[in-house]
């Protein structure tokens, strides 16, 4: 199949940011696919007079299904539609889409591959959250015996929809902030590799976050306790893995 790329934006109540992430991606050259993950109605018909003027697709949930589930109903949803590859954004504008060409540049050269952002954070960046990356880190490095995945957090990334579809299609996989590191671990049991592309991300004052410090940390928290477990008895075919790629 032939490289063919879209852009999908999950979006939950952020109206107000939507339309200029779409521009800059359309400025790209980009077909867009919003998922409105049950928004509020101002929300909805942002969205739907988006949809109207700039001519993307539009995907609507009728209920809340979280950033993670937002995410994958997109991906499936632009698997069917015959797109080879698809780029995650967030409809916040945190990331900086001057990386954009960068990372579908790498893209296109490793097309089996997953291409994810590694954050340059500023001095805008919550502390609690930069720490909680840290551990998050350190767990992956764990579950996967590499340290190929530099970033397992960054939701700005391309993913490849063919390998997708096939781990969404046997494995049910967690629908909120927990979504973003438990599909790259899975991705690369799945034996693809993970590139990453430096990418700076900037937490605007009046910005609007769904992260729960709480909730999100206990599934973050549950979701590693569980990929440990499911790497035990990936050892074998890891470390090969390991091995060979260092020969």
């Amino acid at each position: 199949m032939s490289f063919k790329l879209a852009a999908i934006i999950p979006c939950y109540n952020h109206g107000n940011t939507a339309d200029a992430v779409v521009v800059a991606l359309q400025a790209k050259g980009l077909d867009v696919l919003i998922v409105n993950d049950g928004s509020n109605q101002p929300t909805t018909d942002t969205l739907r007079a988006i949809k109207a003027s700039r001519g993307i697709h539009l995907l609507e949930l009728e209920q809340n299904s979280g950033k993670g589930g937002a995410v994958m109903a997109g991906l499936r949803h632009l698997h069917q539609l015959g797109y080879s590859h698809a780029v995650q954004v967030d409809a916040d504008g945190q990331h900086d889409l001057s990386k954009l060409s960068e990372l579908i540049d790498s893209a296109k050269a490793h097309p089996q591959d997953v291409i994810s952002g590694k954050p340059v954070y500023g001095d805008d960046v919550p502390k609690g959250r930069l720490y909680g990356r840290y551990l998050t880190h350190v767990s992956v490095w764990i579950e996967t015996l590499s340290l190929q995945i530099q970033d397992s957090m960054c939701g700005f990334r391309v993913y490849p929809l063919a390998p997708v579809e096939q781990l969404l299609s046997r494995k049910q996989l967690g629908t909120r902030m927990d979504f973003d590191i438990e599909i790259l671990v899975r991705l690369y049991w799945q034996g693809l590799s993970i590139r990453h592309v430096d990418t700076p991300v900037s937490y605007p004052e009046d910005g609007l976050s769904h992260f729960n410090a709480v909730s999100d940390n206990v599934k973050i928290s549950w979701l590693h306790t569980r990929l440990i477990c499911g790497m035990l008895p990936r050892i074998p075919k890891l470390l090969l893995r390991k091995f060979a790629n260092e020969d």
